[in-house]
């Protein structure tokens, strides 16, 4: 793949570009959404069943999110140096082939050959998290929110058919030996396979490598600040707007899965069926990803500091519905409904602050970084949550999740106002 991009476009090019890029961007977005939960939704089941424990249950999904964090840096050195096209294609060939690991795993009864490839299946999150970024490259400026919000949204899709089509994908590869549980990984690793065919044919020119282009040809263009991670560290230390949108992401997304993680215990010690669970965690989804498009047009039309401010609220706001429900399943409901919408408002008003803050040039190590924390924070604070539930309590694990958000309300207050990105800036 070539390093550099075509001539850059102007005019009724560029707009089209944009449209085509989001259109592929949306549907590998929804490709990858679907293979990452069809997979991960029996997950659970298949470690109980392979460690022959329920104790060893929670690691495979606690691997899959270890695993998006740790691969994160590799993936964004890789779009750093070769583009978008590159590390997107490249998240979803690994995240295949970690599929293919953990049937070969189940296959053998191997546990620790199942959390490897449940670790590297966690790349297809990788190459899923990236996708929202690659919508901001050549978005103007004033419109950066509405299209990360638009990929965003376009997650629900495969976020909602994926669990439901996880018991027939099982039952589909009975034939060929493998373990029920383990399928839904087979039909995972099929879809992150066409994810990636889909991205290698169709992303092209190659949205980053383009954006590049036209930065260079600018009336205005930046020096170099470079493209490696440490030039990305470096970027984000230097820019006190950078820094809280770092701090937006990560915090929003460490308190959403400490919280959500937990919550279908609670409801069951509090004699919630099944189904109702299911219900409130469809629910949940919903407020994560239903309402982005709106999240994304209050970010260009309000700004991104009030948004941020907005999902810290609601978060907050959440945490102190579910954390006070004691049992009563509609006000449990409705706090993880909170959950998911302030959840939606930390990652688009952080992930597009973060873009605006940072030079074109080490945006894409920068954003690799942004997933690097938000996904082992969101690790260490899922596996901490069920600690805190079982020494303290459902009501002291909501009151952590408050204050985990408490770094995103310092910086807010000691940031400089945000200068609102016209048409043709940066």
């Amino acid at each position: 793949m070539s390093r550099r991009a075509a001539r850059p476009p102007s005019g009724e090019e560029l707009g089209a570009l944009r449209r085509r890029t989001t259109a592929v961007l949306v549907l590998s977005q929804i490709l990858g959404g679907l293979g990452v939960a069809t997979g991960i939704a029996l997950a659970a089941v298949l470690a109980e069943e392979v460690g022959g424990s329920k104790a060893l249950a929670g690691l495979a999904v606690t691997s899959s999110v270890l695993g998006t964090a740790v691969l994160s840096l590799p993936f964004a050195a890789l779009t750093a140096a070769r583009g978008r096209r590159a590390g997107l294609a490249a998240g979803y060939l690994v995240g295949a082939a970690g599929g293919v690991l953990v049937v070969l795993a189940s296959a053998a009864g191997s546990f620790p050959l199942l959390l490897l490839g449940t670790a590297v299946f966690g790349a297809g999150s990788c190459a899923n998290l990236q996708a929202r970024f690659a919508a901001a490259d050549l978005a103007e400026p004033a419109h950066r929110g509405r299209a990360i919000s638009t990929v965003v949204w376009a997650t629900t899709i495969g976020a909602v058919l994926g669990p439901n089509i996880a018991a027939p994908a099982g039952r589909s590869t009975a034939g060929l030996g493998i373990p029920e549980a383990a399928g839904p990984f087979l039909w995972g690793a099929a879809v992150f396979l066409l994810a990636a065919v889909l991205v290698l044919a169709l992303l092209r020119p190659d949205p980053l490598l383009t954006a590049r282009a036209l930065a260079a040809a600018g009336p205005a263009s930046a020096p170099e600040a470079g493209r490696s991670l440490r030039a990305g560290a470096a970027a984000v230390a230097a820019s006190p707007h950078a820094r809280l949108a770092l701090a937006a992401v990560a915090c929003s997304h460490t308190a959403m899965v400490s919280i959500m993680v937990m919550t279908p215990v609670d409801l069951g010690h509090h004699g919630a069926d099944i189904e109702l669970i299911g219900l409130v965690i469809s629910l949940h989804i919903t407020g994560m990803y239903a309402f982005s498009p709106l999240v994304g047009r209050l970010c260009d039309r309000l700004g991104r500091l009030p948004v941020i401010a907005l999902g810290v609220a609601l978060l907050a706001g959440a945490a102190l519905t579910a954390g006070t429900a004691d049992g009563d399943h509609v006000q449990t409901a409705a706090g993880l409904f909170l959950l998911g919408l302030g959840w939606s408002a930390g990652l688009v008003g952080g992930s597009t602050l973060l873009t605006d803050s940072v030079p074109q040039s080490s945006r894409a190590a920068v954003q690799g970084l942004s997933d690097l924390v938000m996904n082992a924070a969101a690790g260490a604070g899922g596996a901490l949550a069920g600690v805190v539930v079982a020494q303290a309590g459902y009501g002291w694990l909501n009151a952590m999740g408050a204050a985990v958000l408490l770094p995103v309300a310092a910086l807010a207050l000691s940031a400089p106002a945000a200068r609102r990105p016209g048409p043709g800036g940066g």
